[in-house]
């Protein structure tokens, strides 16, 4: 069931659960998360990075809301990390949902001036929008990363002014995560001090980016502090491959891909159905009915 972000996230917001978000590039991935949240009766989103739409193609994407059309289970469809008005546009004329504008990197005014456009593109069809504010540190140059090394924690004032600048729906705050694995840097812990004040500087719900490797303590206290979307790629796509891998060398002579890809799909759809508990939900999705 294909719902707008807005409508989505209200109900985690109130209620102190995260609703995953989670990348996609094939459609082993749409449906390791389909069967993960039917199974887990778990609200979720599908996200798709605008690299991983050149690769996938735009046609893909109405494979993706046919698939969540089908499902019982609330879901949004969302473009991760845009990073041009254009970007945007093409997200609100393929069917997304939801769009996502990063402009984080940019100055301030232009920042805004960016953001504010899009949310006016978007919110004329009903389409919600998420921005970003500071910068959310990057391990490696994966699909999801911008390529900044360093975190620029999201100040709670700019927050507030930013939020009533440019009428978004949602707002990615950096508060200690990076994309990707922390395998060659310092794991940083997740500023909960300051989400706590970020949260009660601005009243949207907030997202969180990057938070493989982050202790699963941590992570259960965001959603406690108006985190209602946790976003979730690398370690889902790790679980995937590393298992692709290992069935590729047990099985050398196979070329079928319903003999090589399903244990591959249920590897990453463990990893879906435990965030799923992790974020707290599991068996949210019944609120949606109510």
């Amino acid at each position: 069931m294909l719902m707008n972000m807005v409508d989505l996230l209200d109900v985690a917001y109130k209620n102190e659960f995260a609703v995953g978000s989670y990348n996609v590039s094939n459609s082993e991935f749409v449906e390791a998360i389909i069967n993960a949240a039917e199974k887990k009766n778990a609200p979720a989103i599908i996200q798709i990075h605008p690299d991983e739409l050149s690769y996938v193609g735009e046609d893909f994407v109405a494979y993706v809301r046919q698939a969540v059309n089908r499902t019982r289970i609330p879901m949004a469809i969302h473009v991760d990390h845009g990073a041009t008005y254009q970007d945007v546009l093409k997200g609100i004329q393929n069917g997304y949902s939801s769009v996502m504008i990063d402009t984080s990197a940019e100055p301030w005014e232009k920042n805004i001036a960016i953001t504010k456009k899009c949310v006016e593109a978007a919110h004329a069809v009903n389409v919600s929008v998420e921005a970003e504010l500071g910068t959310i540190g990057s391990n490696e140059l994966s699909v999801d990363s911008n390529g900044v090394n360093e975190i620029l924690y999201t100040k709670p004032e700019d927050a507030k002014k930013f939020v009533e600048a440019t009428g978004v729906d949602t707002l990615a705050v950096a508060i200690g995560t990076r994309h990707g694995h922390y395998a060659h840097v310092e794991k940083p812990e997740l500023r909960i001090d300051l989400l706590e004040k970020i949260h009660e500087a601005v009243d949207i719900p907030l997202v969180l980016h990057g938070g493989s490797d982050n202790k699963d303590e941590e992570i259960r206290k965001t959603y406690k502090h108006g985190v209602a979307k946790i976003n979730l790629s690398t370690d889902m796509k790790t679980a995937f491959f590393n298992q692709l891998r290992k069935t590729l060398v047990e099985k050398p002579d196979d070329y079928e891909p319903n003999v090589l890809m399903p244990s591959a799909r249920q590897a990453a759809q463990d990893v879906v159905e435990y965030k799923m508990d992790l974020f707290n939900s599991t068996g949210k999705a019944s609120l949606y009915f109510k």
